[in-house]
């Protein structure tokens, strides 16, 4: 049986700048069906927080373009900016000659071009309040901030098809020296981990770690929000927004609990059920 390619089933972007204009950072992450997360990020020595903020959603996008996405995904995003200009502005900007509804140029007309070229027709920019405890959110504003700060935060590896580490510095005409860092390829095992890395291909292996999460979350009643639910069980927030009652997943029964807080309880027998 050929091994149908991994899904991306979430995908998030921040941009985060010191002093704005300043030294500036941007980061985003994916996150696959099989439990697994890619993150990217860079920095800027001078720039502005919304620019770091379409450099983010334009790494993003590239990124996806080619690969397989869930039909529910969506990409979430602090920045009203962002999502304003690719779904609203955008068209009046071109058709008056890049100019604001004022007569004034528009500012980061070279990013909006890029972002204009990039966009995918199918998929869609959700906000979320900045610092509210969105997990996905956090960490993309974990990764800009400290690129801003100067520093090299450690990037989540995993992923299908994931290239060797590449730093590559670039300077486009009249531009400031920006630095674009991706993911390196997945750690080699440690010498314990050897043995299961070899019996099981390695998508088991995370299913196997996933599961075994579940298991520990149930046996202790532990309450989850939506967005670690959707990491628990891979499926995409969107699907699960418009639940209200208890369903069934793989040997566990997910069950409702109030201000929008979810429990996983072992279901002996149970079926797993996707959109």
């Amino acid at each position: 049986m050929v091994d149908q390619p991994l899904r991306v089933i979430a995908a998030a972007c921040d941009g985060a700048c010191s002093g704005n204009p300043g030294p500036g950072g941007w980061g985003a992450l994916l996150r696959f069906e099989d439990g697994s997360q890619r993150e990217l990020g860079g920095a800027d020595p001078a720039t502005t927080n919304n620019r770091m903020e379409l450099k983010a959603a334009l790494a993003l996008l590239e990124t996806l373009r080619d690969l397989p996405r869930h039909p529910d995904l969506v990409i979430r995003t602090d920045s009203r900016y962002l999502i304003d200009g690719l779904q609203k502005w955008l068209v009046g900007w071109k058709r008056k000659g890049w100019r604001t509804a004022s007569g004034g140029q528009v500012l980061n007309r070279d990013l909006w071009e890029q972002l204009d070229r990039a966009r995918l027709p199918d998929l869609t920019l959700i906000h979320v309040r900045g610092h509210s405890g969105d997990p996905d959110n956090d960490r993309c504003d974990t990764i800009a901030v400290a690129f801003a700060r100067g520093q090299r935060p450690a990037l989540a590896r995993e992923g299908p098809q994931v290239p060797a580490a590449s730093v590559a510095p670039r300077r486009a005409a009249g531009k400031p020296l920006i630095l674009d860092v991706v993911p390196a390829e997945a750690p080699v095992p440690a010498q314990g981990d050897q043995a299961s890395a070899e019996l099981a291909p390695e998508p088991l292996v995370r299913l196997l770690g996933r599961l075994e999460l579940a298991e520990r979350l149930a046996a202790g009643g532990f309450s989850l929000t939506l967005v670690e639910l959707a990491q628990v069980v891979e499926l995409p927030l969107r699907s699960l927004e418009a639940r209200q009652q208890a369903w069934p997943w793989r040997d566990w029964t997910v069950v409702p609990l109030d201000q929008g807080h979810w429990r996983l309880e072992r279901d002996a027998g149970g079926l797993e059920t996707r959109s």
